[in-house]
């Protein structure tokens, strides 16, 4: 396979793995705290919440990548702030690429997390705390383990969504090779030049090779976890 790919595909792969890897990585407390809190709170502004979670399936992707410019580029409110006093820049760079991929893929792993938490029985975290668990202990040695299939399939289907994700991140970072070229923009790139139907067409097979991969194991997982959770 070193010789299928050129370098510049290599480059356009790895930099996708690193991307979906820190962006699924990256959102997966937020996905817990989020999806726990939908499941199991009531409070004002529950339904904007679920709203706001879910809005990058509906808004189209480049709107998405617009608004991180907005808010995070060089003079965006909160990305000025964090250049000024942190050093830390989004836009442009691979780091932007994993926040538009975390993003465009937290509805899916929020949505998965909150309805294994939603199976759950809240009649067995009452009992841990009738015989004296505190709230964090209770969801970590009762609730956790119940909804770990959950979250699992959340999170690899979190990043393969991030693996495909191409309109927010073209929108934010652009398409530079080697530094902000994902495999999606890197197929875009080939499409556009003469000649570079067969580039396109190898990344588009390892596209769906990984894809495919990850929703396979995601399945695989969950249902090897499901049963260790049943004790069977």
């Amino acid at each position: 396979m070193t010789d299928w790919l050129s370098p510049a595909e290599w480059d356009a792969l790895r930099l996708s793995l690193r991307v979906s890897f820190w962006a699924t990585f990256a959102s997966l407390p937020l996905g817990l705290f989020v999806a726990h809190a939908l499941a199991r709170w009531r409070f004002p502004g529950h339904g904007l919440l679920n709203g706001l979670v879910h809005l990058p399936l509906v808004l189209p992707p480049v709107v998405t990548g617009y608004l991180l410019l907005l808010t995070f580029g060089r003079r965006g409110w909160v990305g000025q702030w964090l250049d000024e006093w942190f050093g830390i820049v989004f836009a442009f760079r691979w780091t932007g690429a994993a926040l538009a991929a975390a993003i465009m893929a937290f509805p899916l792993m929020a949505r998965a997390i909150r309805l294994s938490i939603e199976a759950v029985d809240p009649r067995l975290e009452e009992a841990a705390g009738s015989l004296g668990a505190s709230r964090p202990w209770t969801w970590t040695t009762v609730t956790l383990p119940l909804i770990l299939p959950g979250v699992i399939a959340g999170a690899i289907l979190a990043f393969a969504k991030a693996m495909g994700e191409f309109g927010a991140t073209i929108t934010f970072v652009s398409n530079i090779p080697g530094q902000t070229q994902t495999l999606p923009s890197a197929i875009y790139a080939f499409l556009q030049v003469p000649g570079g139907e067969p580039a396109a067409a190898r990344l588009v097979l390892v596209s769906i090779a990984v894809a495919m991969t990850a929703l396979i194991l995601s399945e695989w997982l969950a249902r090897r976890l499901a049963r260790r959770v049943a004790g069977r």
